[in-house]
């Protein structure tokens, strides 16, 4: 042991070549290693934008067609909403006033002392994951760190973790082990790229009132430590703020600007990039996400650094050594051409208006990305219909929806956002073989609410902002010889018209309907097919709610 530690000792000072001759190669490797940060795994993909074109949408990911997240870390303590971690220090604003009158003023309780008081106390991973999959969840994604820079795993290079403080527990390895024991793929979201500039409100105090000039605790250093709960930790590790502000950082609407690592921002240097690198392979090789979704355009901290390509292929490159072949799914946002090949494309609250040559995906949430009570106070999340509405209109464009569940501080989620989960969960039971494992027709749907949908923004955004769906609209997707139409309301005639199944049509000139069939109803349904579509007569009562799907068999393409 007493050698061991002298080789690591001298590894910082002495050449490589000499340590090899004196100890041995693998001696070497394992302290150099040590030394050097993790290493990105060796195989086919290199961390260049060509190599990683070369890369397959796996499978598992084009069947499953549903994820649900977990978006959660300590800015839910508070239970006031997003970005509370910025927010706070934002003067004046709704952030800031409730945690003057919460907590404090944040020169004097800033977001490390929040991450102090979370406790997670009621967590049950293996509880929420079951209700998860009986909602017909293919796979689970949880919030490996936020813009907070708060790691919420065992990390070998962010002290500032959950397994040190806070609720002291690994929560990414709780969330890992309840998705296998339920069979869900399990995937990993990572945000930490932007603490850089996310954090850069805690530099600033107060220009108006008794605390005028006051600093917050954004610069903060170990040595302010002594005698705190935080005593032995670098408060720069977490709000890492020691540089000058970003160009218009006083304009809490710049950041958007600079997301892409440009237009003034203050760019990180190298060491910070190296950590971030680190703590991502380290994340990697602990718990082996077959998902990782970066909230960055393109890849974390592209083109101000390659340490996003170098991760990227290092998950790659494990995935093939660890399964024999590539298994690993990257999301990432506002991709161009060459890099939606070289991961999967996902809109955040948004989607595509048009079947995409590649699988994507819709990131959206019930509520707000970080639990905030007043939405369940107000009975403000998204209902089970709608978020059916989005499953199948994404599905019918090549796509899969990922949906957080706001979780609260101590672990749970409220009984409105358990209600909507659960009956999500009824309408899948009926109608999921509409959803899982299919593929796009030649057409993604029909209806007047094609006509008003609105364009993309950025990275997504236009949730929302059409017609909403009813029963004149519908949504095909295919698997064999069935073409599944789904339509959204139950109409008071009790009929539906598929137009774009009118005998000659073009999209089924060479197909002959064999039959039709109304999934959740035993019975059989009289249709009939002629020049203005296919006629569809539904039964007296309906055999779920929410949405609808009718089964054609005998549909080619």
């Amino acid at each position: 042991m007493k050698r061991r530690k002298l080789i690591k000792i001298m590894a910082s000072a002495v050449p490589a070549w000499y340590l090899s001759k004196a100890y041995g190669r693998d001696i070497l490797k394992l302290d150099i290693l040590d030394q050097n940060g993790e290493r990105m795994a060796q195989g086919p993909f290199k961390p260049e934008w060509d190599s990683l074109a070369k890369y397959t949408i796996p499978e598992w990911f084009r069947d499953a067609k549903f994820g649900i997240w977990a978006h959660w870390g300590p800015q839910c303590q508070p239970e006031h909403g997003d970005w509370y971690g910025r927010g706070m220090y934002e003067e004046g604003s709704d952030d800031y006033l409730f945690h003057l009158q919460k907590y404090g003023h944040p020169s004097k309780f800033g977001f490390k002392d929040v991450i102090h008081e979370w406790k997670a106390e009621n967590w049950d991973p293996d509880k929420l994951v079951e209700l998860y999959k009986n909602a017909g969840a293919k796979y689970f994604v949880a919030l490996a760190n936020h813009h907070d820079n708060f790691d919420n795993y065992n990390s070998k290079y962010q002290p500032w973790n959950a397994v040190k403080m806070g609720p002291k527990k690994d929560l990414i390895d709780g969330w890992m082990k309840a998705a296998k024991k339920h069979g869900l793929y399990f995937g990993v979201s990572v945000h930490a790229a932007h603490a850089w500039s996310w954090y850069e409100t805690a530099q600033r105090s107060d220009k108006k009132g008794p605390l005028t000039g006051v600093p917050y605790d954004g610069k903060a250093t170990k040595a302010d430590a002594i005698g705190k709960w935080w005593e032995g930790y670098d408060p720069q590790e977490l709000y890492a703020q020691n540089h000058a502000l970003s160009e218009g950082s006083d304009d809490g609407a710049s950041i958007g600007k600079q997301w892409n690592w440009g237009n003034g921002v203050n760019v990180p240097v190298k060491a910070y990039c190296e950590k971030f690198y680190n703590r991502t392979v380290d994340l990697i090789n602990k718990y082996h996400p077959d998902l990782v979704y970066f909230d960055d355009t393109a890849l974390p901290l592209w083109p101000i650094s390659d340490v996003g390509l170098r991760i990227a292929a290092h998950i790659y490159n494990d995935s093939i050594k660890r399964h024999g072949k590539l298994q690993a799914v990257i999301n990432g946002k506002i991709l161009n051409a060459q890099q939606r090949k070289c991961m999967v494309w996902d809109i955040e609250r948004g989607a595509s208006n048009n079947i995409e040559p590649f699988a994507w995906q819709t990131d959206t949430c019930i509520g707000n990305w970080h639990y905030d009570r007043r939405l369940y106070d107000h009975n403000g999340y998204k209902s089970a219909k709608t978020v059916i509405q989005i499953l199948v209109d994404v599905v019918s464009k090549n796509g899969n929806l990922l949906l957080s569940i706001p979780v609260r501080g101590d672990g749970t989620i409220d009984s409105r956002e358990q209600a909507v989960v659960e009956e999500i969960g009824k309408w899948m039971k009926v109608n999921s073989e509409a959803i899982y494992a299919t593929h796009p027709w030649k057409i993604f749907g029909e209806g007047p609410a094609i006509a008003s949908a609105a364009a993309l923004s950025d990275q997504g955004f236009n949730e929302g902002k059409g017609k909403s769906l009813d029963a004149e609209d519908l949504r095909f997707t295919k698997k064999g010889d069935a073409l599944y139409a789904t339509f959204f309301g139950w109409p008071q005639t009790k009929n539906v018209l598929v137009k774009n199944l009118a005998s000659g049509s073009l999209h089924i000139s060479e197909s002959k309907i064999a039959n039709v069939r109304l999934l959740g109803y035993e019975g059989k349904l009289e249709w009939s097919q002629n020049t203005d579509g296919l006629l569809v007569k539904l039964p007296d009562e309906k055999p779920c709610d929410n949405a609808f799907v009718l089964k054609i068999e005998g549909v080619e393409g």
